[in-house]
């Protein structure tokens, strides 16, 4: 092996992997991001945008944007982000509440490094995100704990018996444990986390003191029903009489803008906002991503933002309608499919007998379609390998028809031999 770097002048994240997603010879249903088609719009949009801020910048702000940032980030940014979800969570959102990010993989690496004891425990779903179960390994002093998972969200007994067994009080930081989750429109599961389960986890939460870190990417992609789910974030209620604050709402554009963007939010009660403001990582530097903040205030200010996430919104809610459609018609006896209210995926079991590295392996040779086993998503894979999932984000409604037809036939193959 060479000791000397190679330039390999890739073009985007997926590039010079045997699973490129932008490669015709292989339909790759893994990628959790959108496609040329939604994201062909963002060049448009983001140069009105910046021509709006720089004039601001230049003629009222005195090139405060090519300045190192405050913390938190400008008020601008925070002012409009809260702005947009409060009206679309049904529930306000408080500037003052706002760390600007340059996205959540960023905010959770800050949430472990900042706020959680480093020989602590964090708690994740049996099935989780598995990029911030690759994250938190990088912790290697953290110890890792899968939880079960039910239908309508976290197992409540096994968590409570879990952190009865383990608790410990922190010399060192704010919180001795942490649950790590996404509650609404999971990933992988694509479930959501019942009233009932997000009242419990706040009550375990204040009697345990625990940190619960939630990934709330995907709330606003309601597709059934008008209504947006309340977040877990507002079910620890600050006018209750223990409350202390228990939970953060770790955000992102990047299922909604557009990836390369790199920015993000977390929303924080008062006790840890003033510890991530004042945490090294960001004031070494200021604001997280100062510059894109200013833009994309921009361009919600100037409603091109809510323009394209309605866009972007409707073109998924059309995959996702579609694609369930197929799977809950074809689908072998057997096999079960969740059929998410909402988000981008959509998770799919074979039972008990099934083996999804098995069935992969058969679908890349005779169709050439590519998915992510659920063994990928857990803490000890080798017990998860009967469910996989797809993601409906990239490729269009007719592209996705075809291959949940054709996925559907060869589980048929499949469970047949």
């Amino acid at each position: 092996m060479s000791l000397l770097n190679e330039e390999r002048k890739l073009t985007n994240l997926f590039d010079g992997t045997e699973w490129n997603v932008y490669q015709s010879k292989l339909l790759n249903l893994g990628v959790g991001a959108p496609g040329t088609d939604l994201l062909q719009y963002c060049g448009d949009i983001f140069c009105k945008a910046t021509e709006h801020r720089m004039k601001i910048d230049k003629e009222e702000n005195l090139s405060m944007l090519f300045q190192y940032g405050p913390t938190s980030g400008i008020y601008e940014a925070r002012f409009e982000i809260a702005k947009y979800f409060t009206q679309m969570y049904g529930s306000e959102v408080k500037c003052e509440d706002l760390i600007i990010t340059s996205g959540a993989t960023q905010g959770l690496q800050l949430i472990l490094s900042t706020l959680v004891d480093l020989n602590g425990y964090v708690f994740v779903d049996e099935y989780t995100y598995m990029l911030a179960l690759d994250c938190m390994k990088q912790f290697q002093t953290l110890n890792i704990v899968s939880v079960k998972l039910n239908k309508n969200g976290v197992d409540l007994d096994d968590l409570e018996q879990q952190l009865k067994e383990k608790q410990f009080k922190s010399e060192k930081k704010e919180f001795w444990a942490m649950y790590y989750t996404i509650p609404t429109y999971h990933n992988p599961t694509g479930i959501h986390f019942s009233p009932e389960v997000c009242e419990a986890l706040v009550k375990l939460a204040r009697k345990y003191d625990f940190l619960i870190s939630c990934d709330d990417v995907y709330n606003i992609l309601c597709y059934k029903g008008m209504k947006v789910q309340k977040r877990l974030f507002a079910y620890d209620a600050k006018d209750d009489a223990d409350y202390k604050g228990h939970v953060i709402s770790n955000g992102s554009f990047s299922k909604i803008l557009g990836p390369g963007v790199r920015l993000g939010w977390m929303e924080v009660p008062r006790r840890m906002k003033t510890l991530l403001d004042s945490s090294g990582f960001i004031n070494s530097g200021g604001c997280l991503n100062n510059y894109t903040s200013g833009i994309v205030a921009s361009l919600f200010q100037l409603g091109l933002a809510q323009q394209h996430i309605q866009r972007m919104f409707d073109a998924y809610k059309e995959r996702m309608l579609a694609t369930c459609e197929v799977f809950e018609r074809d689908l072998p006896a057997g096999c079960q499919i969740i059929t998410p209210e909402g988000g981008y995926f959509i998770w799919i079991s074979l039972g008990e007998n099934g083996k999804a590295s098995e069935f992969l392996k058969m679908c890349m040779e005779e169709e050439k379609i590519f998915f992510i086993v659920g063994s990928r998503f857990a803490l000890h894979p080798d017990k998860r390998d009967n469910s996989f999932r797809l993601s409906i984000a990239f490729h269009s409604k007719d592209k996705l028809i075809d291959a949940a037809e054709r996925i559907c036939r060869c589980l048929k193959k499949y469970l047949n031999n």
